[in-house]
């Protein structure tokens, strides 16, 4: 029996309002996310990952921000159906989120035991020695010494691997269904970077969360990820899991985003990079969004919706590319590859 997903996204799209037009950051993006399973979503900054992440939780500012719309299914409910008084009981509680800062995440006007205790008060209805007590739990979890006493620490006192690992503890007390994490090490030295992934996948293995990984580092999907959707101008342009992503990488985009990363044999000084820069969003070119910078560009790459096509009659791999519409044309450019 297939197990069901614990979140389904469905066409999801969301829209920000800029002077009389309205403006897609996430554009019929659809996943499946699975208890005990990680999916890594990929792609250049400004591509709609943490857009995708902060339209699930719904907390983008409205105006500007327009309602999304779709379905994003928990437990067969629709969260865009509900209150903020009822998504509020959701945050936290049932999908919770580390952010890429944790310097800008804590507030540093109050002890890391204060903003413990004010989740574990709203989340867990637990006070006073109970509150302490779960704070000092969630501490020890995810290896921070002297627990009790950090309870009484600001902030700046931290280094940035301890305030992200306050962060994981944060999301976790109430432990979660999901755990959002946007950039989890971005702001890390490389070895703290190590130890916090290791955490991550730690924690996700015993208590069976499902994880949504925001990241552009391909070593962390491919040490991480079950599943990989890479995203490019606020669309999801290639999904499949990751062994198809890396042995079988089908898109233009996902192709030069691999061929755009260090390895020992690259010269030094010669990474091959993609050319351009991701479109604005008030600007992105028509039909295929990617064609201003792809080496494999065809006259029906500059108009009409690209759909999306299974790669080698695999059902859950799938490219929004021309290239695999079957014609001799595009079977000519495959070849070229």
């Amino acid at each position: 029996m297939t197990a069901q997903p614990i979140l389904r996204v469905k066409n999801l799209t969301t829209s920000i309002q800029i002077g009389s037009k309205n403006h897609p950051v996430v554009e019929n993006v659809s996943f499946d996310l699975y208890a005990g399973k990680t999916l890594a979503l990929v792609g250049e900054s400004g591509c709609g990952k943490t857009m995708t992440a902060l339209s699930v939780l719904r907390i983008l500012p409205q105006p500007p921000v327009l309602h999304p719309q779709g379905r994003i299914l928990y437990k067969e409910q629709n969260l865009l159906d509900f209150s903020e008084k009822q998504m509020r009981d959701i945050r936290g509680a049932k999908i919770a989120m580390i952010f890429q800062n944790p310097s800008s995440s804590l507030n540093p006007v109050y002890t890391i035991g204060y903003q413990l205790l004010e989740v574990a008060e709203l989340h867990l209805n637990l006070f006073g020695e109970e509150a302490i007590n779960r704070a000092i739990t969630a501490l020890t979890e995810v290896g921070i010494p002297n627990p009790q006493e950090r309870l009484n620490d600001y902030p700046h006192q931290l280094s940035g691997g301890m305030k992200q690992r306050v962060m994981i503890a944060m999301a976790l007390m109430c432990e979660p269904d999901i755990l959002i994490a946007d950039e989890p090490t971005t702001a890390l030295d490389v070895t703290i970077q190590a130890q916090i992934l290791k955490l991550i996948s730690t924690l996700q293995e015993k208590r069976g969360m499902a994880l949504l990984l925001i990241t552009h580092d391909m070593g962390i999907v491919a040490e991480m990820a079950d599943d990989v959707i890479v995203m490019y101008a606020s669309q999801s342009i290639e999904k499949g899991n990751v062994h198809q992503i890396f042995d079988q990488m089908s898109h233009p985009y996902t192709i030069g985003l691999f061929q755009s990363r260090p390895t020992p044999e690259t010269p030094k000084g010669k990474l091959k990079a993609i050319k351009g820069s991701v479109p604005p969003v008030t600007h992105y070119p028509k039909g295929c969004r990617f064609h201003p910078r792809c080496p494999f560009v065809m006259p029906k790459c500059h108009h009409g919706e690209v759909p999306d096509f299974v790669i080698e009659d695999t059902p859950h791999h799938t490219a929004k590319c021309w290239l695999y519409d079957g014609t001799e044309e595009s079977a000519e450019r495959l070849r070229s590859k």
